[in-house]
Parts: C-alpha cells; structure tokens; sequence
C-alpha cells in the first residue's frame, strides 16, 4: 500500500522520524510545519512536499489535506511546563487545531486520520500499568487539552464514519529531540549534560517514573496503521509497557558516557505525575505492535546521536 501522507508537526522530533519512515515505504509525503518548534534541519533535503503554516489557521488546514489519503497529526505544543504557564497557547494549539484539521479533513474526503495522543491525559492515576478503559483525569492543562482533541478525533471517527485512530504515546525519546529549552524532555536534557560534563537537577526526589518509549518503537505503531483494522475512533496505548525512574535513567546515562557528575535535586514538577507505565496488550492486538527497540538500547543510541551532534 502506498499513498499520499500528510504529517503535521513534520519538522519536529517524532515527526521529522515518521516522515523519514513513510518515505522509506514508498509513500509520498506533504509536511505541514510552523517551525515554532520544528527544525528545517530535520527534514530531508527533497523528496517532500513542505507547507509552512499553522494547524490552528483553516486555510492552511484545507490546502494541506487536498488530496492526501492519511493524516499523522503530530503538531502539538508538547509540554506541560508551557501548558501551566500558557494554557490558551496550548488550547489553541492542541484543541482549536485538532479540530480544525478533522474538518478540513472530513470535508477532503480523508481515509484515515491517525493522532498523536498522550499518556498525561490519565492523569496521576494509581492503577498500573495504564490501560485505554481507565479513566482519564488529567492534571495538566497540556494533559486536559490532548483530552479534549482526543475526544473530537473520537467523536469524528463515530458520528462521521472517518477511520480516526488516537495512539497514546508515553514519554517518547530519541534523536533530534530538543536538548536546549525549558521545555525539553528529560533524557535530551540529561544526554545534553552528559555530553557537555555538565550538572543536572532532578524535580523531587528522582523516583518518579516513566514508559520512557525509543521513538523507533512510536514511528513502528504508525506505520502499522496504515493498513491495520481498526474502529473508526479507536485509542491504543503506544510504548514500552515498562517503567524506568529518572534516578534511574541519570545512572544509565552515567554507565554509558562515563560521567562521574552526580545530580542535585529540586522542587517537584508542577502539574507533574509521579508514575506512568502503559498496557500495550491492546496495540499488539489491534495492530500487531511489538517494540523494535528496548530502553537500554535507545538510550545508548540516542545518547550516541547527541554525542556526535553536540560540541563541548
């Protein structure tokens, strides 16, 4: 099978991968990027069809959608830090642009629509791992706003018959993250450090854990809906289905770049949850989804990839 795909959020980390991924299937592919967060650098040099504008204007949502046959919804502002000091930047973004695309979508005629979901929207929920009937109390203005364009993508998949799939992504890491903003996730920021010999300050007490997810594994689950068989509507979790502390994770990294620098600690993160692990039973059910790549080797990889990118 192979098509035209449209991947929103294209020049951004997880979405630079997957459009790397839908090329090498033989699949034409149209980016549509604001580049508040994306990087030019991400993209392939040819080979794509590049839209820079925002989800959250419908005239750009109409021509991006024209005569694509899957949608990958991967524009977001991602992070829970930006959302608590901004959260009608991230309404606007998460929701209004969702909604936005799903209409433009419909009315195009789009096959399928496939959106990145996220594991906050369950909130600090004490039950693990985390399964997609669990109830959902996210505790984050980010977490509440991937709700909501989670249920809009539902509620299009039901009341429109469009093939909408939510893959729920937990704590996704890997090359090409952002390393060097205050809203960087963890591992970029902690392979940063130790890169650069520099300290690092752990929120809490450090024992808080993640699915930290390779994004290997993440563009693997994408792909694999392309053709899989699903609900229209359908939410599957998308990880590792194991939890790792960041304690944890800070000795990891030491043990492979030979950092003798000890982390400090600091205040808790606001907004913040103090565990998450996913089920993924129901992805490897549904899409035939098993993890190409573990936590150990991801983090060598990823800690290899800033290594070579990052100068002291």
């Amino acid at each position: 099978m192979s098509g035209t795909a449209l991947v929103t959020g294209g020049a951004g980390f997880i979405g630079s991968h997957l459009v790397d991924g839908l090329l090498a299937l033989g699949w034409s592919v149209r980016v549509l990027d604001d580049f508040s967060t994306g990087r030019r650098e991400n993209l392939p040099d040819s080979g794509i069809d590049l839209i820079e504008g925002s989800v959250a204007d419908a005239d750009v949502c109409r021509a991006a959608v024209a005569g694509v046959d899957v949608v990958y919804h991967e524009a977001a502002l991602a992070s829970v830090v930006r959302s608590v000091e901004a959260p009608l930047d991230s309404h606007e973004a998460n929701v209004t642009g969702t909604l936005l695309l799903l209409e433009a979508a419909r009315a195009s005629g789009v096959d399928r629509f496939v959106f990145a979901g996220s594991s906050s929207i369950y909130g600090d929920l004490e039950e693990l791992p985390k399964r997609e009937d669990h109830p959902t109390s996210p505790i984050s203005p980010y977490g509440v706003s991937k709700l909501a364009a989670e249920a809009y993508i539902r509620s299009f998949g039901l009341v429109y018959g469009m093939r909408t799939l939510t893959l729920r992504y937990f704590n996704v890491f890997g090359p090409r993250q952002m390393d060097d903003s205050p809203y960087s996730g963890v591992i970029a920021k902690f392979c940063r450090a130790a890169v650069l010999g520099e300290g690092v300050v752990i929120d809490g007490d450090g024992e808080q854990s993640r699915d930290f997810t390779p994004v290997e594994n993440v563009v693997h689950g994408n792909l694999l809906a392309l053709e899989a068989d699903y609900e229209p509507g359908s939410v599957l979790n998308l990880a590792l289905g194991v939890r790792v502390s960041v304690n944890e994770l800070w000795a990891g990294l030491q043990r492979i770049s030979g950092s003798e620098v000890e982390a400090g600690h600091g205040a808790e993160r606001a907004g913040d949850v103090k565990h998450s692990q996913a089920d993924i039973a129901l992805a490897v059910d549904v899409l035939g989804f098993e993890p190409v790549l573990d936590f150990s080797a991801g983090l060598e990889s990823t800690y290899a990839w800033y290594a070579d990118n990052l100068s002291p």
